[in-house]
């Protein structure tokens, strides 16, 4: 256990934090709008498994993590001022297994709980008016662009005893700008944006008689995507993307070890099943890793999608 506390003392003072796997995960299609009161229930099974790479920032080596995180969201479509526009909310749990050598000795850890959940609200700016059902069969895309503001709310599991959460204990938010533009069968995606995050308040203190604030740099993020329609609502796409930035700090001490500068890429497969149900499968591993998560992930998602409110 000596080794142990040994561990958590260095991880405090060199400001060592594990943000959530999935918060650079690739959305294909994420600014294609749809008719007006449109609207979704999906539920996602996502499986990370691979290595947490901490450059020097704490004495672990050879740490590798297993997390399984079923996904419920809410997806609904509407008017705002003449233009499309709809907003996400999403409720994470996660179950995690994590390990690695801490200054030569093996630990094992576990974790299960609420992950943060999401909120992202987009509009389209060009390209996308507001339609209903009959206006949206004879439209045809062409060049869309959207804005839009992803919130990352602090409802997780935490514990500031304790360095891994699935909790981030603070807000994040991320605004982007999105295009997507449609040549027959073939649609091109590319998004830019950057996370900001708010202090954490109540960073890892093993004892809770030490006050430690974590504060994060922001990161710019861009992502991109090739995909094509096989038939209506049947569609493959390639994918990729690159983060960079967000340094650590605690109580005003800068860890420079911490700065991102990570890449992945992957692929996304979406099946029709009838006329409101589809399958979504994708899958994704880090291509390039500085700081951070170098995992492999698979996703499969069943939604449920229909027009107009509740009768």
């Amino acid at each position: 256990m000596r080794f142990f506390f040994s561990f958590l003392l260095t991880a405090l003072i060199t400001g060592c934090s594990l943000s959530p796997l999935w918060a650079q995960d690739l959305a294909p299609r994420a600014y294609v709008i749809t008719a007006v009161h449109s609207n979704a229930v999906t539920l996602t099974y996502s499986f990370y498994d691979g290595n947490i790479l901490f450059d020097g920032a704490a004495p672990i080596t050879d740490s590798s993590a297993r997390i399984s995180v079923p996904v419920f969201s809410l997806y609904h479509s509407l008017r705002l001022f003449g233009r499309s526009a709809n907003i996400v909310a999403a409720l994470p749990y996660g179950v995690g297994n994590y390990q690695g050598k801490v200054i030569g000795t093996q630990r094992q850890l576990y974790r299960s709980g609420l992950l943060d959940s999401t909120f992202r609200f987009a509009v389209n700016v060009h390209g996308g008016p507001a339609m209903d059902a009959s206006e949206m069969r004879k439209w045809k895309q062409k060049t869309l662009v959207g804005l839009s503001l992803k919130v990352v709310a602090p409802t997780g599991q935490y514990d500031g005893t304790k360095l891994i959460n699935f909790g981030a204990n603070r807000w994040a938010f991320k605004p982007e700008v999105g295009l997507s533009r449609r040549w027959g069968h073939w649609v091109v995606d590319a998004y830019g944006g950057a996370w900001f995050y708010r202090a954490n308040r109540d960073y890892f203190s093993p004892n809770q008689k030490l006050l430690n604030i974590q504060t994060q740099g922001p990161i710019s993020s861009f992502e991109g995507h090739l995909s094509y329609d096989v038939r209506p609502r049947f569609w493959a796409s390639l994918d990729g993307n690159f983060w960079f930035g967000g340094r650590t700090s605690v109580n005003g001490v800068e860890n420079l070890n911490t700065l991102q500068r990570n890449s992945r890429v992957g692929a996304t497969v979406s099946v029709p099943v009838n006329k409101h149900q589809s399958l979504k499968c994708s899958y994704s591993r880090g291509d390039y890793t500085h700081f951070g998560g170098d995992y492999h992930n698979l996703s499969v998602a069943w939604q449920y999608s229909w027009l107009g409110w509740p009768k």
